[in-house]
């Protein structure tokens, strides 16, 4: 099968195959472990190579072919059109507008199906760096809520129309 590709300035989101997923969960120390959703890794469990709304990407950066973090939808459109988005940039590679790239990569990725109608991200309500990524990519704050895996967070949202404040993004899709 292809390889799943979308590429940005600098980065390129390779989507995992299943075994590949689960074979970094495993990997993560028990603390980071601890935050990936049981629901989702169920799903991971069920779901065929290349399905983009069920895996999750290795963020690699293009210029050293460096893994430098992951990202995934937490599920494919519902049947309100929307999806979810999870992005995370290792430490080492934080504050070089990365998880911004990736945001608004998984974003215009999203969007170019038409069952999408609005993109949505949580944020921890103390991580403003999260926050302002969101915003970077055409998020707006919709409010605080509970959410089932993660307790209190911040909604963010974006339809198709909103504007992307990111430069950095490209909405194109590879298969090699």
């Amino acid at each position: 099968m292809a390889k799943v590709l979308i590429p940005t300035a600098r980065l390129e989101l390779v989507l995992q195959t299943p075994n590949e997923v689960l074979t970094w969960v495993a990997s993560l120390p028990p603390a980071d472990r601890a935050e990936v959703s049981p629901e989702w890794i169920a799903r991971v469990r069920l779901t065929p190579d290349g399905d983009p709304w069920a895996l999750s990407y290795t963020v690699v950066d293009r210029a050293t072919g460096a893994a430098v973090g992951g990202c995934a939808f937490k599920g494919p459109p519902n049947a309100a059109g929307m999806v979810e988005l999870a992005y995370g940039i290792d430490p080492p590679h934080r504050g070089r507008g990365l998880a911004t790239e990736v945001a608004g990569a998984l974003t215009e990725f999203a969007f170019a199906d038409s069952r999408v109608r609005i993109v949505r991200g949580h944020t921890k309500p103390e991580n403003t760096a999260s926050a302002r990524i969101l915003e970077k990519c055409g998020f707006h704050k919709v409010g605080e809520v509970i959410d089932p895996e993660d307790a209190l967070v911040v909604r963010w949202e974006r339809g198709p129309t909103e504007r992307v404040a990111s430069p950095d993004v490209s909405p194109s899709v590879a298969h090699e």
